[in-house]
Order: structure tokens, then sequence, then C-alpha cells
């Protein structure tokens, strides 16, 4: 397919790696971008860099051997032979102005990624939601099977306390971002679709054209690969589908009945879940520590990557994954104060956003009382717009809402865009609950502080900065813990809250 925008030619041929001679990586404290900074770095090759603002990452890229700059300059390329860049870097960026003119090697990350990719059996894992939490989980049990994988994930995997890593082993795991067509670059052995849903419109432009992306992500597999596809998700069955019929290798998986590992049973247990499947008429169990079905399906995607797609031990991959602590930032428990569980969560989408809140809604019913509270930021203005009754819907089972101001990332803001479109559908929606739009940062981490009881459960949710929230509203809870409580139970629920940040402060 002709994918729209596109500034890469990603389906280009791999350049090798030891033709890229030094690299420039424009933001490289992204998570994306720094994964592929510590791979080129563990290659040998030379890495300079250069970001708008210092962080952890940036230091630990430091200490790794990286040259990293501290904001955006046409010096920063001296001696460099290649500049790599994600699609959020514009054209007229300082930079890659400079890198243009003077005629060096410009690729997309993606195509980094493929040139580190070369040689290796290579495993890509795609998908509206889940992508994050399955390839780590498919790193985790592959390095228990003891497989060594190298592999490259949108977010630190928390039991290995990195992001991206060059193992010992033949596999090389990568998570594959479909949001640009850059997950075309890769050509994997093993390709997993976790779901094929309507996202990144900005891009694409129509449902249709997001399918037919994935579409050519598949046709991208060898003859001699395979290609592993949720079963309930009705655009990946499609996909698993269109694939057998042109002779391709499929397996799928999922609760409905027909999917080739069909998930029999999932039962809650504490944070984790205990479930089993059948697979070739054979019963397994899987026990995972991390909640919510939707775990449980990314869990099972990675089993079969891992078994059927690299050729893994079954009972080594079913103990890695019953090991595996979590992703950052997916449903990442940030502290516990007076009784009260903070959980940080990257969700941006609506069904993302869903299955999260869902996950949190059910923990709080099982615990007997309790109420969800939840903090979410929308991402991006287009995604606000096309999206909206969506989220409401979405956010529909928390029992008290805050709606912070839209972060726009790589969008300029648009008029009559704002958190309103998903606060105005959520009052309307059946059941009690409250709704705050367009509070402050401070104001929200106060609402939320001063309304949350023992046995309550909070939510931070979005891809944009709303993360630091998280240990703001432990640092507020515990302040709430050691001052005097002068609220009553009659400010404990509301049924709606018509505030905006026009019009004074929490209750």
């Amino acid at each position: 397919m002709t994918l729209p925008d596109m500034r890469f030619d990603v389906t280009a041929p791999a350049t090798p790696l030891e033709d890229l001679g030094r690299v420039h990586l424009i933001a490289i404290g992204g998570a994306g971008m720094s994964a592929v900074a510590r791979l080129l770095l563990a290659r040998g090759v030379g890495v300079s860099g250069s970001d708008a603002a210092d962080g952890p990452a940036l230091r630990a890229l430091r200490d790794l051997g990286a040259r990293v700059h501290l904001g955006h300059d046409a010096a920063h390329l001296a001696g460099v032979d290649t500049v790599v860049v994600s699609s959020a870097i514009r054209e007229d960026n300082v930079e890659l102005a400079a890198a243009r003119a003077a005629g060096l090697r410009v690729l997309h990350r993606s195509q980094a990624l493929a040139s580190l990719m070369a040689g290796s059996r290579r495993v890509a894992v795609a998908g509206a939601n889940g992508k994050t939490t399955t390839t780590s989980m498919l790193v985790v049990a592959l390095d228990a099977a003891g497989e060594r994988p190298s592999y490259a994930c949108g977010a630190e995997i928390a039991q290995l306390a990195t992001n991206a890593a060059i193992g010992v082993g033949s596999v090389f795991v990568v998570e594959a971002d479909e949001s640009d067509g850059s997950f075309l670059a890769y050509r994997p052995d093993v390709a997993v679709v976790t779901n094929v849903q309507p996202d990144h419109l900005d891009f694409y432009g129509t449902a249709e054209r997001v399918e037919e992306a994935y579409a050519a992500f598949a046709a991208t597999v060898p003859a001699d690969g395979l290609v592993v596809a949720c079963f309930d998700d009705p655009g990946s069955r499609r996909l698993a589908q269109a694939v057998r019929s042109r002779g391709g290798a499929v397996v799928t998986y999922g609760y409905e009945v027909g999917a080739d590992l069909h998930v029999l049973s999932t039962e809650a247990d504490g944070l984790g879940t205990h479930s089993s499947f059948v697979l070739d008429g054979c019963l397994s169990t899987l026990e995972l520590l991390v909640p919510g079905p939707h775990n449980v399906m990314d869990a099972c995607a990675a089993y079969l990557a891992a078994v059927r797609g690299v050729g893994a031990d079954a009972d080594a991959v079913l103990t890695g994954l019953a090991s595996f602590s979590g992703a950052r930032r997916r449903f990442e428990v940030r502290g516990e104060v007076g009784g009260v569980t903070v959980v940080d969560d990257y969700a941006h989408n609506a069904p993302k956003v869903a299955a999260v809140v869902s996950t949190g809604a059910d923990l709080v019913r099982r615990a007997g009382s309790g109420s969800l509270h939840v903090i979410f930021q929308p991402h991006l203005y287009s995604r606000t717009r096309d999206f909206a009754v969506e989220f409401a819907h979405a956010l529909a089972p928390a029992d008290h809402v805050v709606l912070l101001d839209v972060y726009g990332a790589r969008e300029a803001p648009v008029d009559g865009i704002s958190s309103a479109l998903i606060g105005d559908p959520l009052r309307e929606l059946p059941g009690e609950r409250s709704v705050l739009v367009g509070p402050s940062r401070e104001d929200a981490v106060a609402a939320v502080a001063q309304r949350a009881r023992p046995g309550d459960l909070v939510l931070v949710v979005g891809a944009g900065d709303v993360t630091a929230l998280a240990p703001l509203v432990v640092d507020a809870l515990a302040g709430a813990r050691t001052a005097p409580d002068h609220r009553t139970t009659t400010d404990h629920r509301t049924t709606t809250d018509h505030r905006t940040t026009t019009d004074g402060g929490p209750r």
C-alpha cells in the first residue's frame, strides 16, 4: 500500500550497521529513541544526541558513552554520518534541516532498528493496544526459556530495569509502532498483532486505511514465518483470515470459541490472575502477577510467539510469564498510603482506557468497598475529537473522574476541542459519578487526595506528562493522612460536578 504522508521509505532495504558511521539521534531521550541509542552503543557504534531537557534517560545514556547535548543546534552534527529521528521531529528542526542540507543519511527510528536487527530471528509486536505489555512479557518469557533475546521495547521492563538490550541469543524482539506506518521496516519472521482498531486517524484518515496498513505489515512476514493474531478482535481476526487465504501460517488466541489457543477461564487472584487454556487439545495453566483479562490476552500472544514462533520450551515460557512483574506505566503501582493505592498507566486510546478502568473497577468491586478515582489526560486534539464519546464510555465505570486539559503532543491546539467533549457525554451516562473538567494539575491532585478513603484505588491515566501527577497524589495522600480530617461522608460521592478551571478549586 501507499501510506499517507510518508517522509521515509521504510520499505527500503535496511542500511548495514557498519555503514551507519557515527550516529546522531534527535530527541534522544524519548522512550523509542533512547532504546535505539542503547542498542547502537551496545553494538559499538559512536552515538551522540540532543534533547530539549535533561533527565534520567539522558544521564543513563551519558554513562553508557553517548555524547548528549541539551537543546538543538546544527553544530551538534560535527563529525556525524547518520541522523536518526522519529516522526515527531518536524522538518524545520534546526538539526534535521542542517542534516538534509549537508546530504547526511537521515533514517527513521524504525530504520535504525531494522539495521540493528539484521541477521537475527526477528519478532515484531504490533497492535493498537497491548503491544508494550506483550513485548515485555515475550522478552521475559524468552529470557526464562534460555533464549537471551535482544529487544527494544516502548517502556522499561520492570524486572530487567531497561527498555532495550543486546542479548547473546539469535532472537530480536521489537515493539512495532503502527502510528506512522513505520512497522513496515522490520520484516519479521514472527509478527504478533494484538488488535486492529481505528486509531491515529490524523495519519491514516480512515479505519479502512488502518486495516490496509496492518495487512501490509503481515505481508512483510516471509513464507516460512508466522502471524500470531487475536481471535477476539474483529480486525485482527479478519487479518488472520486474509493471511490464511493466501497460504500464510497463522495461529490465533482468545476467549471466543474458534481460537487456536482458547482461554477457558480467568479468575482474579489479588492483583494477579489464574487462567486455563487449551492448545492442540492440551490443557495448560497460566499464572500472572498482573490483573485483568487484557493482560491474559497479551500473555497468550507472548506464549504463542515464544513457543510456536521461536520454538522455546512451553513450560519454561509459562514460568517466565508467571514471573512477569510489569512494564513501566502499565498498571504500575506507584504507592499505597492509608489504604489508598495509586496506579499509573499509559493508556491513551479509548479501548486501552476502557481496559484499565474496567480492571480498576473490578479490583475495587472485589475488595468489597471503596471507590475508583481516575485522573485522565486526553492525548492529541484529533483523537479527542474523533473518539470523545468512546472515551466517555471507557471512563464510565469510575466513581470520580478528573479530566485534565488535552495534551497536544505534536499537534497545535484546535478551537473547540477540549476535555469537555469527553466530560459532557460522560455526565449523561447512567450511574453515579463525579466529573471534574479542566482543573489545574494542583487542583486535580488535591481533589483526589481530599476525596480518597481507605480501600480506594486511584488511576493516573494518559500518554502525556500526567505521569508526573502519580507521585504527587501519593505525597498529597500522605499529607492528608497526617492532617486533621474535617471532611464529612456526604462529600464522598456526588452525581455530577460541573466545575471547570474557571469556577474555583476542588471541594
